[in-house]
């Protein structure tokens, strides 16, 4: 009887291991590597912030044409102001997608 209570014991106590080794796994592939935090702040975000101007830039050429066609201007906004700049100050550092 000892020994199946300790058997017993085993088991539970290698599943608790299994289920937390599970858990970090998990973890370990959401969060981004440092080369890839370091790569996004030196090239990416400087990049995006000019993709930003550049939109801005463009949006305020198009606007006139806008106007003058008689559409709303809210598509070239989202598509050359609103997307670059989402991308480059509201994404956690390191998170390309």
């Amino acid at each position: 009887m000892k020994l199946s209570h300790v058997a017993a014991a085993a088991i539970l106590a290698l599943s608790a291991n299994l289920a937390q080794a599970d858990e970090y796994r998990e973890d370990a592939g959401t969060t981004p590597s440092g080369a890839a935090m370091a790569a996004d702040l030196i090239l990416v975000r400087p990049l995006s912030a000019v993709a930003t101007v550049l939109g801005v830039g463009l949006f305020v050429l198009n606007l006139p044409l806008s106007i003058v066609q008689g559409e709303p201007p809210s598509a070239p906004a989202q598509r050359w102001i609103v997307e670059p700049a989402r991308y480059t100050f509201s994404r956690p550092l390191g998170q390309m997608e």
